[in-house]
């Protein structure tokens, strides 16, 4: 595999990153993935957006749009990527050992690989830890993800593919990586940013193809129980589109996909046909 590093093109067993990069010992950094269709990235506009934003939240500094461009293409052709996954990571760069930042420039990385297809539906396990919806990183896609990766693990050991959070309200937050959608009695929810979930791009695309459907769709907050309580329930990612949840905590839910999730992901794959940058 080749990927990208601070500006040049490298075979994977070549590329080297300090040992004192703040992303490292930190998780000082941010990032991006992106799903690719036939080469090409999709919804590129909306993403390098919430790159901008996350990076602005943390204070550092992006390199101009057209090189990321760039360099993602470079890494596209130069694995012979079609269906894949792409992330833009961005850290820190080099730093002293502890908190404070160094006066490095940061330590940009773009990867891709090959994506294998998702299942049309998952199960999914709530679990004990809640999101801070008041903490400094929320709202922002960082590379801190010890506490993802400890939930999908113990979701794992549940049987189930994703972790559902709640936040230090009980409100319903999100997955680890995706949004989580609820539809009962013809009303489509999805928590809003204040119940501390990262706002997904295929969430926004989601919500507005709702709209476009004449789909009764919105914002609003909801207790944890509502994806079990719900006549159907569905996450939402870059790289999953539009899932069905089958089961929460092992209990199943009446259908997955149920008739919502179903025209809304035909409408997704549609709007990826018809536009690779919505």
């Amino acid at each position: 595999m080749f990927v990208w590093v601070d500006g040049a093109l490298c075979a994977e067993d070549e590329a080297r990153i300090s040992p004192f990069d703040h992303g490292l010992l930190t998780g000082d950094g941010v990032f991006e993935t992106l799903r690719v269709y036939g080469g090409r990235p999709f919804a590129w506009t909306r993403h390098l957006e919430r790159l901008s934003r996350s990076a602005a939240g943390l204070g550092l500094a992006l390199p101009p749009g057209e090189v990321l461009r760039s360099a993602a293409e470079a890494v596209l052709e130069a694995n012979q990527l079609g269906e894949a996954r792409m992330r833009i990571t961005v850290t820190g760069g080099p730093a002293p050992l502890g908190s404070d930042r160094g006066e490095a420039i940061p330590t940009v990385i773009v990867a891709g690989t090959d994506l294998a297809p998702w299942s049309e539906s998952v199960a999914v396990a709530t679990v004990p830890w809640p999101r801070n919806e008041r903490g400094a990183l929320t709202g922002l896609k960082t590379i801190s993800y010890g506490e993802n990766v400890r939930a999908l693990a113990h979701a794992a050991e549940l049987g189930a593919g994703e972790a559902v959070f709640a936040n230090t309200r009980g409100q319903l937050c999100e997955g680890t990586g995706t949004n989580v959608f609820v539809v009962a009695g013809g009303r489509l929810r999805t928590p809003p940013a204040s119940a501390g979930c990262l706002l997904g791009v295929t969430r926004a695309l989601v919500l507005e193809l709702a709209g476009d459907l004449g789909l009764d769709a919105g914002e609003e907050d909801l207790p944890l129980v509502a994806v079990a309580a719900a006549d159907e329930s569905f996450l939402t990612s870059s790289t999953r589109e539009v899932q069905a949840i089958s089961a929460v905590d092992g209990a199943a839910l009446p259908a997955a996909p149920g008739p919502v999730t179903a025209q809304l992901a035909a409408a997704f794959k549609a709007l990826v046909a018809d536009s690779i940058d919505p």
